[in-house]
């Protein structure tokens, strides 16, 4: 049974992440015919202080859960009937995966299998109306060299990191459970995301924080990696679309169409963080910092939306200067926000809140 009141009940895991947050958002104010359930773990990315915008909304309710737990998962699922499910939670930090891989394959891959089997038991092969939606990420596919052209559906998985490798077999378990059981699903696969409420483990936003704190601005080798970026928004969007118009059993791919080495992102970043902040021309490029390069550091990611863009008619917005100066100026004004993450502060209130949970 539906929610009483709303078309539709979906859920959205990992949702007081980076993107899940983004998506919670999205979907609570742009489709109020649907409530919106938002399961997440509260691990150290996991921050609802994202949700405060939503969390008085009439359609938004909060589960903290933990999909490794299948108990857990059995109870939210029989409590209430999901008409879909926006599957994002996830271990998702390169550098984390390869000091200990063993939580990327909990998580990622027995996370994943956890909620497939539960969305087979409850919903008993009456599929009719139902999805299952799986955020995935363009690492599956390796590296590109830098004439090759870019990835796309068909492209051969080829995973460099233990991080890229557990993304990769929960994509072949959603294809498997598809194929096996029925299991309507949806995959997926976007370049690197950027934009505000990112956890400043991740490459832009720690840059962003170290220009502010005069820090270091740690590059990995000779800066020469290139990376496809998405700004958030523009996912968002792409993941609303493909949600209500992709085909049942289809992968997307979805790009910024913008690549850019590492180093000059960060040379962007100097220049856009000192001319708002008032400083000297050249004053943060002086922190820039090159570290021996990480293993199985991948050299190029990119991305052909092509199919995206022709079956369902979505493209970016955002070009690369447009991201990332909204991006540096909402970090800017946000000051209190990057301290209290990057102190853990922001842990300690909804931990004491859902600590009986």
């Amino acid at each position: 049974m539906t929610e009483s009141g709303y078309d539709k009940t979906i859920l959205i895991t990992g949702g007081a992440g980076f993107i899940g947050s983004h998506l919670v958002r999205h979907f609570v104010k742009a489709h109020p015919d649907y409530f919106i359930i938002n399961l997440d773990a509260l691990t150290y990315a996991g921050n609802l202080v994202n949700l405060k915008e939503v969390e008085g909304f009439p359609n938004y309710h909060f589960v903290k859960a933990d999909i490794r737990d299948r108990s857990v998962l059995r109870k939210v699922f029989t409590t209430r009937s999901f008409d879909g499910v926006i599957h994002l939670a996830a271990e998702s930090h390169v550098d984390r995966s390869i000091e200990n891989a063993r939580d990327f394959v909990e998580t990622n891959v027995q996370g994943t299998v956890n909620l497939l089997d539960t969305c087979l038991d409850e919903w008993k092969e009456a599929f009719e109306e139902k999805v299952f939606y799986h955020i995935s990420t363009d690492e599956v596919y390796g590296s590109l060299s830098l004439n090759e052209k870019p990835f796309n559906e068909s492209s051969r998985y080829k995973p460099s990191s233990p991080y890229a490798a557990s993304k990769a077999a929960s994509d072949h378990f959603v294809r498997a459970y598809g194929t096996t059981y029925g299991l309507p699903y949806l995959i997926s696969n976007c370049s690197n995301n950027y934009g505000p409420y990112q956890f400043p483990e991740k490459f832009i936003p720690l840059m962003i924080r170290n220009i502010i704190q005069e820090e270091p601005l740690p590059v990995y080798g000779d800066g020469k990696n290139v990376r496809d970026w998405l700004y958030v928004e523009d996912h968002i969007e792409a993941m609303d679309l493909i949600f209500h118009k992709g085909r049942k059993g289809e992968t997307y791919c979805v790009g910024g169409g913008n690549e850019w080495k590492n180093l000059d992102v960060v040379h962007m970043l100097c220049r856009t963080v000192d001319q708002k902040l008032g400083r000297a021309e050249g004053t943060s490029e002086k922190l820039i910092t090159f570290m021996k390069d990480r293993p199985g550091h991948d050299l190029r990611y990119a991305i052909d939306f092509s199919k995206l863009a022709g079956e369902i008619g979505w493209k970016p917005k955002t070009n690369m200067e447009q991201g990332l100066e909204k991006t540096v100026a909402w970090y800017l004004e946000n000051n209190d926000w990057l301290s209290s993450v990057t102190s853990g502060d922001y842990q300690e209130y909804y931990n004491r809140m859902y600590a009986d949970n």
